[in-house]
């Protein structure tokens, strides 16, 4: 509920708190924001000339193929690696939400936890609100100031998510950890030369680390790596939910996958990695 967590969140134009006015959000400065009825709020600064992350189609296509559970090896990891991480999570912020599956999933191992879905998308935000009854909705820009006081979280996730790594230490508190899960090269490897899509970087994993090097520590990385059995429907539903779906002609995909045998058999492969912010809960030490 969006209610429960507003106490974390912050005015995106002065930073000042917010307090809830009935179906509106304010800030000291007179600042409000609307709460969607769908159980959301937007705190995407009025300057804000972002795009509108996925959509609606994607969103459904994501939806359909988290919950008939061909990835539930990948959110079962990102649970234990919560339960493991040890931060004393009482909250988790979830960059790049989407639909909030993997959210509600870490929420549900971790039972004294609150979660914020945070995406760009209010198609996903729309059902990520729904998403946990410990999780509240919020749609900003992950390259831009987040919308969260200092040190609020214990527990970040970032799951095949765009990644800012001067705010994500920002909003970590000292001790916390970050979860990090994205594609390896070996990932739905199968359909990327079949059906002419796009790949994963040979070098994505050192990106990453020279992405988030400079802000947080290094702590481990485990590959999850399981086959899935997919009919042309499910083909279909995952390349509509990821990237491919803005760089495909649909007359030429369709083609392709008719030519695919069902089920096709595919790699799933991707890497955790867990970074943390230096220092005891409690204790910056910058």
């Amino acid at each position: 509920m969006l209610q429960d967590i507003v106490e974390y969140l912050v005015c995106p134009h002065c930073g000042q708190a917010l307090t809830p006015h009935g179906a509106v959000l304010r800030c000291a400065a007179r600042h409000s924001f609307d709460i969607a009825r769908q159980g959301y709020v937007s705190l995407l600064p009025g300057d804000a000339h972002t795009g509108t992350g996925d959509t609606a189609a994607m969103v459904a296509a994501r939806d359909d193929f988290l919950g008939a559970g061909h990835y539930a090896p990948i959110a079962d990891a990102l649970a234990r690696a919560a339960v493991g991480a040890r931060s004393g999570a009482d909250l988790v912020v979830d960059l790049g939400a989407g639909t909030g599956h993997y959210l509600a999933a870490v929420l549900d191992a971790l039972p004294a936890a609150h979660g914020i879905a945070l995406d760009i998308s209010k198609f996903a935000l729309r059902r990520a609100a729904r998403a946990h009854p410990r999780a509240g909705a919020v749609v900003s820009d992950a390259w831009r100031t987040l919308p969260l006081r200092d040190a609020s979280a214990s527990l970040v996730l970032n799951v095949f998510a765009p990644r800012n790594g001067p705010e994500i230490r920002r909003v970590l508190r000292p001790g916390g950890t970050l979860l990090v899960v994205s594609p390896t090269p070996r990932h739905l490897g199968e359909l990327v030369g079949e059906l002419g899509l796009l790949g994963v970087d040979e070098r994505k994993e050192e990106r990453l680390a020279a992405t988030l090097g400079p802000y947080l520590e290094f702590a481990g990385s485990s590959e999850q790596t399981f086959p899935l059995y997919l009919d042309h429907a499910a083909v279909r539903t995952v390349v509509g939910m990821g990237p491919s779906a803005w760089h495909t002609d649909p007359a030429a995909l369709a083609e392709r996958i008719a030519a695919l045998p069902e089920p096709a058999p595919v790699t799933a492969s991707v890497m955790l990695s867990v970074f943390t912010r230096p220092g005891e809960p409690g204790r910056d030490q910058d």
